[in-house]
């Protein structure tokens, strides 16, 4: 039985999930929840989120909700499938287990609020805060001049493999590129290299297509 994959293309944290089943390279079936319908807050999507936010996935009779919980279980039920994405020696994994804790509360609170600011507000007619964009931009640099410094002593932020951490990135990664906040990381160049090296993988170009599909 293949997995299913239940969400939105244009969700963060689905398109998270969806880059790591490529990564996994994992035969899987894509069942796009419509949210402006309010299908995500019914049954009977949440039977499988309670909470009624995407992305959900099963696999024969386990189902799961959260998506870096998602790309967690992907990466060790599948371990020895496509790219690695984690680490078998414990302190390598504590290390990974840090940045991946980095990504999920330094990182995407501020870089989801910019999205939000720059990005969704527009496409719902809604004027951005300028106050809360330059506020939230200084807080990003602060979290990216700390990237730089740890990039400058290896090619991803956990060590010179790509992993989880890296991949959980790339939703808010792909969107910030495309508004002002990409001079933030164009400024910095070990930094700039990296976002460059990780949106460019296949799995990601992939995970993007389905935003593509009718």
């Amino acid at each position: 039985m293949a997995i299913k994959v239940h969400g939105s293309p244009m969700s963060t944290a689905t398109l998270r999930v969806v880059a790591a089943v490529h990564e996994k390279e994992l035969e899987y079936e894509f069942v796009t929840i419509d949210m402006k319908s309010g299908a995500h807050k019914q049954p009977p999507f949440i039977s499988l989120n309670p909470f009624g936010q995407v992305p959900a996935l099963e696999d024969g009779d386990l189902k799961l909700f959260e998506s870096r919980a998602i790309t967690k279980y992907i990466a060790y039920n599948y371990e020895n499938k496509g790219t690695s994405l984690v680490h078998k020696d414990g302190k390598q994994m504590a290390e990974l287990t840090v940045w991946m804790e980095v990504e999920a509360h330094q990182f995407d609170p501020v870089g989801s609020k910019l999205v939000w600011e720059l990005i969704i507000k527009n496409l719902f007619g809604m004027q951005s805060d300028d106050a809360v964009v330059e506020e939230n931009e200084a807080k990003l640099a602060k979290v990216l001049d700390i990237y730089e410094s740890r990039l400058s002593n290896s090619k991803y932020i956990a060590g010179d493999s790509f992993t989880l951490a890296d991949l959980h990135h790339l939703p808010v990664l792909q969107y910030l590129m495309g508004t002002k906040v990409k001079n933030l990381f164009d400024e910095r160049a070990h930094v700039s290299a990296w976002a460059k090296d990780i949106l460019g993988r296949p799995s990601w170009a992939k995970a993007l297509a389905l935003q593509k599909q009718p």
